[in-house]
This record gives structure tokens, sequence and C-alpha cells, in this order.
């Protein structure tokens, strides 16, 4: 078996990257809301790089994206900061370390520019905390997210980092 290569998402990509998000998202409930524009909610925030995962059929099998955080006002520039999002793993693809070989292209492209990584998780998401923990990420913190579940909930947020100086969440 030929194991999927990982190459930069192209435009042409985003109808199979929607409908392999659609069967994660059927499957785990990632992401927690569905889009009402799943192609727009692929796009944004407007990443600065995007990646896709194939296999030999160059079918669209996981996908992350990386956005830069803008500096907080008032606060002087420090070291560049690039949030990972949209990450997901079909899951026929799954037990191939395909999600860690998606968050190590992110990690050498953030490191190639001398900037930091984030992101944040649904606190429930246990399988995903796993991989991040595993590959080497800190958790910072947690929040409650600015949007709800379906029915309204809150949603609990645990904050991530690559930085090794992090302080770690108490």
């Amino acid at each position: 078996m030929t194991p999927p290569r990982i190459r930069r998402r192209r435009a042409a990509d985003l109808d199979a990257c929607v409908a392999a998000l659609a069967v994660v998202h059927e499957v785990d409930r990632y992401p927690l809301n569905w889009p009402a524009d799943p192609h727009r909610w692929l796009r944004e925030p407007l990443p600065a790089r995007a990646w896709v995962a194939v296999d030999a059929d160059t079918a669209v099998v996981g996908h992350v994206a990386v956005h830069r955080v803008p500096d907080p006002p008032d606060v002087p520039p420090a070291r560049p900061t690039a949030e990972v999002v949209r990450l997901f793993v079909v899951p026929s693809a799954r037990g191939r370390a395909l999600g860690d070989a998606l968050l190590d292209r992110a990690r050498r492209w953030a490191s190639r520019r001398g900037t930091d990584l984030v992101l944040e998780v649904v606190a429930g998401n246990t399988a995903a905390t796993a991989v991040y923990e595993r590959t080497g990420w800190r958790c910072t913190g947690t929040s409650t997210a600015p949007w709800t579940t379906p029915d309204g909930s809150a949603v609990s947020l645990r904050h991530y980092t690559t930085r090794s100086d992090a302080a770690p969440a108490p």
C-alpha cells in the first residue's frame, strides 16, 4: 500500500476537502457545528498555508491549515504566531500517523519562518488531545468558546502551543 503524501492544498482540492470533512463530521462531529458554507470555512481564517494528505488515487484523506495570529494592540511585537486550524483525517485513513504528519508539515513551515504555533481543541476531544500531546504540544490553559454546541451548550476549549518556554496549564 502506497502511503498518502502531503502536498500544498490547491483551489481545485476544495470540493474534495469538503467531501472528506463531511465524512469526518458524520463520524466525529468535527466541526462541532457544520458550517453554512464549508468551502469558505476551510479557506478562513485566511490561511497562510494549507496542506492536504492524498492517497494513491489522489483522493483527499486529510487536511490542515495555519493562519497568522495578529499581535495584540498596544503590545510590543513578539515572535510571530500562527494558529493550526482545520485539521482532520478521514476515518478510513486513520492509523497511519497522518495527523502527526500534517502537524509536522505545519511545524516545519513555522520553524522556517521563526513562527510559534498555537491551536485550540474542544476539551472533550480525547483523540485529538492525545495526538497533540504525543507530538510535543503543551497545554497552556482552557477557556470557554465564543460559540456554542448545536443545542446551545457552552464549549470548553483546551489551548496548546509548540513553544517550549510556555507556562503549562495549572
